[in-house]
Protein backbone atom coordinates (compact mmCIF):
# COMPACT_ATOMS: atom_id res chain seq x y z
CA UNK A 1 0.00 0.00 0.00
CA UNK A 2 1.54 3.12 -1.03
CA UNK A 3 1.60 6.16 1.49
CA UNK A 4 -1.21 8.39 -0.31
CA UNK A 5 -3.57 5.45 -0.14
CA UNK A 6 -2.98 4.85 3.36
CA UNK A 7 -3.48 8.75 3.92
CA UNK A 8 -6.49 8.38 1.97
CA UNK A 9 -8.08 5.51 4.00
CA UNK A 10 -7.46 6.88 7.55
CA UNK A 11 -8.89 10.37 6.53
CA UNK A 12 -11.86 8.77 5.29
CA UNK A 13 -12.23 6.57 8.19
CA UNK A 14 -11.74 9.47 10.43
CA UNK A 15 -14.43 11.11 8.76
CA UNK A 16 -17.03 8.10 8.88
CA UNK A 17 -16.38 7.76 12.49
CA UNK A 18 -18.34 10.08 14.09
CA UNK A 19 -20.92 9.19 12.10
CA UNK A 20 -21.10 5.97 13.14
CA UNK A 21 -20.49 6.84 16.94
CA UNK A 22 -23.29 9.10 17.15
CA UNK A 23 -25.71 6.00 15.53
CA UNK A 24 -24.92 3.83 18.00
CA UNK A 25 -25.60 6.34 20.81
CA UNK A 26 -28.59 5.41 22.73
CA UNK A 27 -31.51 7.73 22.36
CA UNK A 28 -32.97 9.41 24.87
CA UNK A 29 -35.97 8.21 27.00
CA UNK A 30 -39.27 10.13 26.75
CA UNK A 31 -41.30 10.30 29.99
CA UNK A 32 -45.25 11.39 29.69
CA UNK A 33 -46.45 13.22 32.73
CA UNK A 34 -50.04 12.86 32.79
CA UNK A 35 -52.11 15.02 35.46
CA UNK A 36 -54.85 17.60 35.73
CA UNK A 37 -52.50 20.18 36.58
CA UNK A 38 -49.06 21.83 34.44
CA UNK A 39 -45.55 22.48 35.73
CA UNK A 40 -46.96 26.20 36.41
CA UNK A 41 -49.70 25.51 38.34
CA UNK A 42 -48.46 23.34 41.35
CA UNK A 43 -44.33 23.90 41.09
CA UNK A 44 -43.66 22.42 44.18
CA UNK A 45 -45.56 18.99 43.14
CA UNK A 46 -43.26 19.31 39.56
CA UNK A 47 -39.99 19.52 41.72
CA UNK A 48 -40.92 16.63 43.48
CA UNK A 49 -41.61 14.40 40.62
CA UNK A 50 -37.89 15.99 39.22
CA UNK A 51 -36.37 14.80 42.52
CA UNK A 52 -37.77 11.51 42.05
CA UNK A 53 -36.14 11.31 38.55
CA UNK A 54 -32.72 12.56 39.70
CA UNK A 55 -32.85 10.20 42.08
CA UNK A 56 -33.26 7.60 39.57
CA UNK A 57 -30.15 8.99 37.92
CA UNK A 58 -32.51 11.20 35.50
CA UNK A 59 -31.77 15.10 34.83
CA UNK A 60 -34.84 16.59 32.50
CA UNK A 61 -33.13 18.07 29.18
CA UNK A 62 -30.01 16.12 29.56
CA UNK A 63 -30.36 12.20 29.64
CA UNK A 64 -34.52 12.32 29.42
CA UNK A 65 -37.08 14.18 28.07
CA UNK A 66 -40.32 14.80 29.71
CA UNK A 67 -43.44 15.43 27.66
CA UNK A 68 -46.26 17.24 30.06
CA UNK A 69 -49.80 16.93 29.49
CA UNK A 70 -52.32 18.50 31.41
CA UNK A 71 -56.25 18.24 31.43
CA UNK A 72 -56.61 21.46 33.52
CA UNK A 73 -59.71 19.77 35.20
CA UNK A 74 -61.29 18.81 31.83
CA UNK A 75 -61.37 15.01 32.82
CA UNK A 76 -62.85 14.21 29.30
CA UNK A 77 -59.14 15.02 28.47
CA UNK A 78 -57.49 12.56 30.08
CA UNK A 79 -58.04 9.89 27.08
CA UNK A 80 -57.10 11.99 24.19
CA UNK A 81 -54.11 13.16 26.28
CA UNK A 82 -53.03 9.88 27.15
CA UNK A 83 -53.19 8.14 23.49
CA UNK A 84 -51.19 11.55 22.33
CA UNK A 85 -48.84 10.33 24.54
CA UNK A 86 -48.95 6.83 23.58
CA UNK A 87 -48.80 7.76 19.87
CA UNK A 88 -45.52 9.94 20.11
CA UNK A 89 -43.26 7.10 21.38
CA UNK A 90 -43.20 8.20 25.11
CA UNK A 91 -41.21 4.91 26.70
CA UNK A 92 -43.72 5.26 29.96
CA UNK A 93 -46.38 7.35 31.33
CA UNK A 94 -46.52 8.48 34.52
CA UNK A 95 -50.09 9.48 35.64
CA UNK A 96 -50.77 11.88 38.80
CA UNK A 97 -54.20 10.27 39.42
CA UNK A 98 -56.43 7.55 39.38
CA UNK A 99 -58.47 9.21 35.91
CA UNK A 100 -55.10 9.79 33.89
CA UNK A 101 -53.90 6.21 34.99
CA UNK A 102 -56.82 4.27 33.97
CA UNK A 103 -56.48 6.38 30.61
CA UNK A 104 -53.12 5.70 30.54
CA UNK A 105 -53.49 2.28 30.58
CA UNK A 106 -56.28 1.94 28.53
CA UNK A 107 -54.38 4.02 25.80
CA UNK A 108 -51.30 1.98 25.71
CA UNK A 109 -53.20 -1.45 25.84
CA UNK A 110 -54.89 0.25 22.69
CA UNK A 111 -51.67 1.19 20.83
CA UNK A 112 -49.99 -2.35 21.42
CA UNK A 113 -52.83 -3.73 19.66
CA UNK A 114 -52.21 -1.78 16.49
CA UNK A 115 -48.71 -2.37 16.26
CA UNK A 116 -49.10 -5.94 15.82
Amino acid sequence: MRRREFITLLGSTAAAWPIGARAQQAAVPVVGYLGIASPEDVPDRFAGFRSGLGESGFREGENVTVEYRATKGQFDRFSEYAAELARSGANIIFAADNVGALAAKAATTASRRQVR
